[in-house]
């Protein structure tokens, strides 16, 4: 059975190049394309897609509708898995779309739209239950966290800083064995030893942890501003 998506995206020309793209993506079909917040949410709840593509600025005050969308989703239709693209690395454009949450939430890149395969993966994970967030905008968090004076990040070796940008994108402990060539013992120690050091050992999942680790690297990115 196909993932059905409605696809919001004020520039028609980004719009249908998506639309593009998606068309060839086994298993994914586009039942709505549209140009603004309130067609794509009479789309919503007129075809009731299973996920939501969607730009972060749009018509009518091009500001943060997708994040608005998102955030109402979660009250209205919370089965709606949504990915959020967007040309901004902003961590704080992330962060509200994960303050409710992670399950079926993606956020991606504009650059990384052309690929098939990544858009196409991030609209399984979210239709799934899952989660996505991009690793450029992972890297902006790190890299402001390690920044910051007495940050607990600067404790963390290379290697767990490079298991953490795997956690946030949402990735299992044997996909992120394979993708860093680990075993997947070597990388259960490593996300204990990040949790222990981020002060996270307590969180009950590991969708809890992601946006908590999430929030506690942006703490520094928002105090350097």
């Amino acid at each position: 059975m196909s993932i059905t998506v409605a696809l919001a995206e004020d520039s028609l020309l980004v719009r249908e190049g998506v639309r593009d793209v998606l068309a060839g993506a086994r298993d994914v079909e586009v039942v709505a394309s549209c140009a603004d917040m309130g067609s794509l949410l009479a789309a919503i709840d007129r075809d009731r897609p299973d996920v939501v593509v969607t730009d972060i600025r749009m018509p009518p005050d091009n500001t943060d509708e997708g994040i608005r969308v998102a955030e109402l989703l979660r009250e209205t239709h919370p089965d709606v898995g949504v990915v959020v693209i967007s040309q901004y690395s902003e961590p704080r454009y992330a962060l509200r779309l994960l303050e409710a949450g992670s399950d079926r939430r993606a956020y991606l890149l504009k650059d990384r739209i052309h690929d098939r395969t990544q858009l196409a993966s991030a609209i399984g994970a979210v239709a799934e239950g899952g989660s996505m967030i991009d690793p450029k905008v992972v890297e902006t968090l790190v890299a402001a966290r390690a920044r910051a004076e007495r940050s607990p990040l600067a404790e963390l070796t290379t290697r767990e800083r490079e298991v953490l940008g795997e956690i946030a994108q949402g990735k299992s402990n044997s996909a992120i064995a394979e993708s860093l060539f680990l075993t997947k013992r070597a990388v259960e120690k490593h996300i204990n030893s990040i949790f222990m050091k981020l002060n996270l050992a307590d969180a009950e999942d590991v969708s809890k942890r992601v946006k908590a680790a999430l929030v506690f690297l942006a703490e520094a990115d928002r105090r350097s501003v």
